[in-house]
């Protein structure tokens, strides 16, 4: 979608009321790095110009003074105007401020801007043509591809935000706390979104560093330890077990027998050898569970150690 499409969906979109603030308001602010803004009361024309070209993955000027994009991409004669430029326009009596939104058309004496901010909602108003200060087009502002979900969650968890969950390109809960994550680590406005600020950040972000208490501890509370030590003991608990109750009966038997011959008849029935056969099955099912009980706990372990888990 382009810029001026994404605008357009935003029509009718009002302030909240009363003391209430509208999230989708509060989202622009923050989506251009002013996450410190509390109340939608706040001028928000420059904010909803730029969260549009943002969302459509052109850089905008990040700022909240609406006169700043005179400095923004290439300017344009309002004769050669087209639907979706920018207008900015004279507001007030100082000089620093201003109105920003997105040019629709001209009408004789006037111009029909759709913008944020216009009596406290999207929409399309008419401005005179006399207040307009200029008229800019992208231009030279490159485009810059924002990432899908599923390579931003390939690449939160290649940096170690393992609280990301599966890569399958969906934004749920797990994936919206590991961007919040990301953005928190690295001075970015706190909101879950995909935007070009965060696609930047991605690409140049280091690996997200471990606590060396946590590099070299072991996890607490953990259900996945706790079962497999217990496992371990039980595995040791039955190996022993089981070899004790087979050395046992050997030897009675060795100082009970009475010549190679018996021993030998003894052991050709079939029931005999498995009876003797079964503490020794028994032991190796034992170690069986000790090893991968081992196995699980070491993994467990050298993912705490490595901020895969919480």
């Amino acid at each position: 979608m382009t810029p001026f499409e994404i605008a357009q969906s935003y029509i009718g979109t009002t302030e909240g009321p009363g003391t209430e603030d509208n999230p989708a308001i509060m989202a622009m602010y923050a989506s251009v790095g002013h996450d410190w803004v509390e109340h939608d009361s706040v001028a928000w024309c420059a904010a909803f110009v730029g969260h549009c070209l943002e969302k459509a993955g052109l850089r905008s000027t990040r700022r909240l003074n609406a006169r700043s994009y005179l400095d923004w991409g290439i300017p344009v004669d309002l004769a050669e105007a087209q639907e979706g430029d920018i207008v900015v326009f004279s507001r007030g009596s100082k000089s620093w401020q201003g109105h920003v939104g997105f040019f629709v058309k001209t009408a004789g004496a006037m111009i029909e801007v759709l913008g944020g901010n216009q009596s406290d909602a999207v929409n399309i108003q008419r401005y005179a043509k006399s207040r307009l200060l200029g008229v800019r087009r992208a231009g030279n502002v490159a485009p810059t591809a924002t990432l899908s979900v599923r390579e931003v969650q390939a690449r939160l968890k290649a940096l170690g935000y393992h609280e990301v969950g599966r890569v399958d390109g969906q934004v749920g809960p797990r994936t919206r706390a590991a961007i919040l994550a990301f953005r928190d680590d690295n001075g970015l406005p706190l909101v879950p979104i995909i935007d070009v600020a965060l696609t930047e950040a991605l690409s140049t972000a280091a690996p997200r560093s471990v606590a060396p208490e946590r590099a070299t501890g072991v996890p607490e509370n953990s259900r996945i330890l706790t079962a497999a030590n217990a496992q371990v003991g039980l595995g040791v608990l039955g190996a022993a077990g089981s070899v004790a109750g087979q050395i046992a009966p050997a030897l009675t038997q060795a100082e009970e027998a009475r010549d190679t011959a018996e021993r030998v008849l003894d052991l050709v029935g079939l029931a005999d050898v498995v009876q003797a056969a079964l503490p020794w099955i028994g032991a190796a099912v034992f170690i069986g569970v000790i090893f991968y009980a081992l196995k699980a706990r070491n993994a467990r372990i050298e993912d705490h150690r490595a901020g895969k888990t919480p």
